[in-house]
């Protein structure tokens, strides 16, 4: 919902970044692949119960998960990179709620699954649309230059990003939290069904 407001206010700093780093020989792959990693890693503490600690460098994947287009940009964007990027993220959006139920099982496990299945509902909406506009050859810049298209939701990477540094923050209220954005997530894969129906049939 709120992916292309912040693209504007955080494109530009980004660009800058992204040409130093591919003026450097820094790859947009080796951006990518090093969020992912500090993504990883976040988990990992997440479930060694040090969450904040966990904040902190999942912030720093996420700095780098938006650095990764930028050095693309700046240097030879390929269609391998915007697909890295993509399955990388879902893997990492993922993790998080696995992490905390690893973390607390008996607490947590459920109200995970339920996340864990808004999540399918929303990114099969939005990969499935993004299928179907490239097969009409639609395009647009509203979140910014990317590699596919996609219908914006209520649901996108700002707002988990958000969440997950709510469940960081207050881990003991994971399960409201992930109820609440569970219900958010399958909110936006109705909007985008529904707006797909009107823009493809």
């Amino acid at each position: 919902m709120f992916d292309a407001s912040i693209r504007r206010i955080i494109d530009a700093p980004l660009n800058t970044a992204g040409r130093r780093l591919a003026a450097l020989g820094v790859s947009a792959d080796t951006v990518t692949i090093t969020g992912f990693v500090l993504g990883m890693a976040g988990c990992a503490l997440i479930v060694a119960d040090a969450p904040l600690l966990a904040l902190a460098v999942i912030g720093l994947s996420r700095l780098a998960d938006g650095l990764d287009g930028a050095v693309a940009r700046a240097s030879q964007p390929s269609d391998f990179g915007g697909f890295l990027d993509i399955v990388l993220d879902f893997i990492f959006y993922g993790a998080v709620p696995l992490a905390f139920a690893i973390a607390a099982p008996e607490a947590n496990a459920l109200a995970a699954a339920v996340l864990l299945l808004s999540y399918f509902a929303n990114g099969s909406t939005f990969l499935a649309y993004a299928i179907m506009a490239e097969k009409r050859g639609l395009e647009t810049r509203a979140q910014g230059v990317k590699s596919l298209y996609y219908l914006a939701g209520l649901a996108e990477g700002t707002e988990t990003i958000a969440v997950i540094v709510l469940f960081c923050l207050f881990p003991d209220a994971f399960v409201w939290i992930a109820y609440g954005y569970a219900l958010v997530c399958f909110a936006s894969a109705a909007a985008r069904i529904a707006m797909a129906y009107q823009a493809l049939r």
